[in-house]
């Protein structure tokens, strides 16, 4: 089993998200878990779509799992953000 973890916002999701998972297949992942920000994205912006349709979008196109990064991780700085979500996915 191989599990590979990525730190998303998906701000919106686009075809390059899709080509990121796509190849993180290739390379042998049977399972994908994406920790992601919340209705607010990094520096504290909101989100363009809210944390369930790009939540959504990542499953159908081939994501495991969707680990929520708490907000107020996720408004942090890029070290932090970096961080907290690392944390999350050794977790």
């Amino acid at each position: 089993m191989q599990i590979f973890g990525i730190v998303t916002e998906y701000n919106p999701f686009h075809n390059g998200h899709l080509f990121q998972i796509n190849r993180i297949r290739d390379f042998g992942a049977t399972h994908i878990v994406s920790v992601m920000s919340g209705n607010y994205v990094q520096r504290g912006e909101p989100a363009l779509f809210d944390k369930w349709t790009r939540a959504k979008a990542a499953v159908l196109s081939g994501v495991d799992l969707v680990i929520e990064l708490p907000t107020p991780y996720g408004i942090l700085t890029a070290e932090k953000f970096a961080f907290n979500s690392i944390y999350i996915l050794n977790s």
